[in-house]
């Protein structure tokens, strides 16, 4: 969190739209389209194009300065996240839950008058990665409903960026949505684990195989450097399919986090607050992916 961090997040945020716009007006405009607002959605699907959406999964980048939020706007950001896997300038994450160390509270100064401008903007508000107390702060200061993009039930799999049932009835006065997510450890974390525990040794034999390098653990691969990471989930979905395809033969070995254990958690939020408040997330470029469904496809 200092000037030299918020101005190379910055940096890498505007390549980013950069390279979206790159793509949707130069490379493939008649393949592509950046929709803007829901009925762009609508048009461009009917027309036979894919439709490009861009959400901030963290508010890091747009530093001390506020007016970044209406300049990500303009260039097509429609939902921010006010933090990431780590506590960032403006709210506290997820992630503090681990050591009990929170670094704003909640939502610091500078966050809550972000919530008023994307409020301003019409700019929808994730909780998907902030804390829980961040989140109570969010819905109390916002006039518009929050989303939480890719987020699960905390009550079937406990995992801290799922929401309990608190955050669910805070979410449902709200009038937000939960996009329930295909990632496996946050729809049944002890299924997860189960097989986990039998399947890394195979997992080491096919990356062996291939040449690659494997990481068994979370905490591995968020300590790989940037160019590593890249080249890690560069060959990632790939080990994973060989080796779940052997495990798969394998006589009584335990079962994968699978498309239903993604519906109970669908069920679950439609009876606890209604089916007005849940969708659907596959957060494939983040690890997401499940059995009976694991691309867009």
């Amino acid at each position: 969190l200092t000037n030299t961090g918020y101005k190379k997040a910055y940096s890498q945020a505007m390549s980013k739209f950069d390279a979206i716009h790159r793509l949707v007006d130069v490379y493939a405009p008649d393949q592509i389209e950046l929709a803007l607002t829901s009925d762009d959605v609508k048009r461009i699907h009917a027309s036979g194009k894919k439709v490009a959406m861009i959400g901030v999964e963290n508010g890091f980048p747009i530093g001390l300065d506020i007016k970044n939020v209406e300049k990500f706007y303009n260039l097509g950001a429609r939902y921010m996240s006010l933090a990431h896997n780590g506590h960032s300038q403006l709210s506290d994450s997820h992630t503090g839950e681990a050591n009990g160390v929170w670094l704003n509270n909640g939502l610091s100064d500078l966050g809550k008058e972000v919530i008023g401008e994307m409020n301003r903007l019409g700019m929808m508000i994730d909780v998907s990665h902030p804390s829980k107390e961040a989140m109570k702060q969010m819905i109390a200061l916002s006039k518009t409903p929050i989303i939480a993009s890719h987020s699960a039930v905390r009550a079937l799999s406990n995992e801290s960026r799922n929401l309990d049932d608190e955050l669910l009835q805070w979410l449902k006065q709200n009038g937000g949505v939960v996009q329930v997510v295909a990632l496996d450890d946050y729809l049944n974390i002890n299924k997860m684990n189960t097989r986990n525990k039998k399947i890394i040794s195979i997992q080491k034999q096919v990356a062996d195989s291939l040449g690659v390098k494997w990481y068994a653990s979370k905490e591995e691969v968020m300590a790989l450097k940037p160019q590593e990471k890249n080249e890690f989930f560069g060959y990632y979905k790939k080990v994973l399919d060989l080796a779940n395809a052997k495990a798969n033969k394998i006589e009584g070995f335990p079962p994968n986090v699978n498309v239903a254990d993604l519906v109970d958690h669908i069920d679950y939020i439609v009876e606890k607050i209604g089916i007005e408040h849940v969708g659907i997330s596959s957060d494939f470029d983040g690890g997401g992916g499940i059995e009976g469904w694991n691309d867009a496809s």
